[in-house]
């Protein structure tokens, strides 16, 4: 039965329990759920040549013996099987390939398999997600048929682009612009056919990385100015119906008494709103003021697929026991990692966790998957073990960001040391040390990278000019060496690099003075901070 049809017959208490059911679990329901899943995957995983050449021919022959053969694994180990598409070698056979970014600079992409099994899951999942935006409580949802999508979504073979696929076969919803027509457009033609479509239709869900629904919403803005845009927008009054019209004519009216520019909630009223990526606790406090409702945070990735989502009251995600086994390394064990690659970090388990404690992720994708005690690459804090507010008695946690020696920037970017090291070598700048930091702007809290450099010298005439000229070098280079950068400036209007140029010898001096090495990625901003108060007491610092 799907869920329309589910729909159809009223079968409402159904349809919670089946998707929305894992919030009723206790800690002991929930393990054993993620234990026997991840009991099914060993039996194919470890019988897959991938799986051998990952165990090197060992065979666990239960879960604490798999956590203890099986490493901690990265892209790499994958890479020679995923990148050439061998399905001979994989757990079970894929029936679609999922691409995003790998290493801008060095990887260009990264591909994952999906299998039938997680297929489903993603579709159950998501449906989920589609619920918890709409729901006021447990128990209750509001989910119609033919219900319009404006479609912010990067097409396939990005992730979201699944989503429709996966939701045609459950429930009819409009997207808008239709999907055949959506994935031959650019952003910005999306953008405006969606919007043009959804003055006539309403919009009832929107989805999108926080980033892009607040550029996207902002856009609307200027639907209503003076000018070409206003007359434009003018002239599609005549093509709305009635309801509409009269809706706009009421916000104009009220944002001029009111002194501000018109909002999408002046012209919309979404059933639903949800964003994913990184850096959305930038924006969902801007994206609720714009639309009048505040967005549901969901998880996904390419790897793991959909994970977690927030229910009702937005206050941490809670993750799918049926998407993969959750293992979670403890923040001092990841940082011990960090700073001896040769050490190997313990897990523990979702039993394990503490309230207010951070962890990196570490998954196995269940149902087939590939990917068997991965290191994904992100940081969560968990937020507690129940909560009196839902009503739930398992752990909820809140996306923290990515693990520290990746910036990533608006859920656009993943820079790395090797690719910041890249673009100084190929811009020719004698740079002497560097070390870039993921900061936010005071006023918006906006994200963008903050690079520390020190020049070598004789290059320095004038740090104000060396800066500019250094950021525009760099500039260039970054957005040759990593695509996903030069789409923040092209698709969100962002230029996300500020330079601070040291004086010559500083990082030489704080080593000397301090006995420390400051990482090149993301070290402690005190560190940078002492660093910086050292110069400026050595000969007064300028900040440009």
């Amino acid at each position: 039965m799907t869920f329309e049809e589910k729909l159809t017959n009223q079968e409402y208490d159904r349809i919670w329990q089946e998707y929305c059911g894992f919030l009723d679990l206790d800690m002991a329901s929930y393990m054993k759920i993620q234990r026997r899943l991840l009991e099914e995957q060993m039996g194919l995983w470890c019988a897959s040549p991938l799986g051998k050449k990952i165990l090197k021919d060992k065979r666990p022959e239960n879960i604490e013996e798999f956590r203890a053969m099986v490493p901690l694994t990265a892209y790499e180990d994958y890479a020679d099987v995923l990148l050439l598409k061998k399905e001979d070698m994989l757990p079970d056979k894929p029936i679609i390939w999922i691409q995003t970014t790998w290493e801008g600079g060095k990887h260009p992409i990264k591909v994952a398999p999906y299998t039938s099994g997680m297929l489903k899951t993603y579709k159950n999942n998501i449906l989920t997600c589609l619920m918890m935006a709409t729901s006021k409580g447990r128990g209750s949802f509001d989910i119609g048929i033919g219900d319009t999508f404006l479609y912010g979504l990067a097409p396939l073979p990005y992730i979201t682009g699944l989503i429709p696929l996966g939701l045609s076969d459950e429930l009819h919803i409009e997207f808008l612009p239709p999907v055949d027509e959506a994935v031959n457009m650019t952003f910005s033609e999306r953008n405006k056919k969606g919007f043009k479509m959804g003055l006539g239709k309403g919009i009832d869900f929107f989805f999108g990385m926080g980033s892009v629904a607040y550029f996207v919403s902002m856009s609307i803005a200027s639907l209503s100015e003076g000018g070409k845009k206003g007359g434009s927008f003018l002239k599609k009054l005549f093509t709305m119906p009635p309801s509409m019209t009269l809706r706009y004519l009421k916000a104009k009216k009220q944002c001029e008494k009111e002194g501000r520019g018109l909002m999408p909630k002046d012209l919309f009223r979404l059933k639903g709103f949800l964003c994913a990526g990184t850096d959305n606790r930038c924006y969902k406090d801007d994206l609720e003021e714009l639309w009048g409702i505040r967005p549901v945070e969901v998880f996904a990735g390419t790897e793991p697929s959909f994970i977690g989502t927030e229910t009702w009251n937005r206050n941490g995600l809670y993750f799918f026991p049926d998407a993969c086994f959750y293992e979670f390394i403890p923040e001092t064990e990841m940082y011990k990692n960090l700073d001896d690659p040769s050490y190997v970090p313990r897990t523990i388990c979702m039993d394990e966790v503490a309230a207010g404690e951070v962890y990196e992720i570490v998954l196995t994708v269940l149902k087939g998957g590939a990917f068997a005690r991965y290191r994904v690459g992100d940081v969560y804090r968990c937020l507690g073990l129940t909560s009196k507010e839902d009503e739930t008695r398992i752990p909820r946690f809140e996306y923290i960001d990515r693990v520290p020696d990746i910036i990533d920037i608006a859920g656009f970017t993943r820079i790395s040391e090797n690719s910041i090291k890249n673009v100084i070598s190929l811009s020719g700048i004698d740079v002497t040390d560097w070390a870039a930091l993921k900061e936010f702007t005071e006023d918006r809290g906006r994200p963008y990278l903050h690079m520390y450099v020190e020049l070598a010298p004789g290059c320095v005439v004038n740090r104000a000019v060396s800066r500019e000229l250094l950021k525009e070098h760099l500039t260039i280079y970054f957005k040759y060496v990593d695509q996903d950068y030069h789409d923040l400036k092209r698709i969100l209007g962002m230029d996300p690099l500020e330079i601070t140029v040291l004086r010559c010898g500083t990082f030489a001096s704080y080593r000397e003075k301090t006995g420390k090495t400051l990482r090149h990625i993301n070290p402690s901003i005190h560190d940078i901070q002492e660093m910086i108060k050292m110069q400026a007491a050595f000969d007064g610092h300028r900040r440009y």
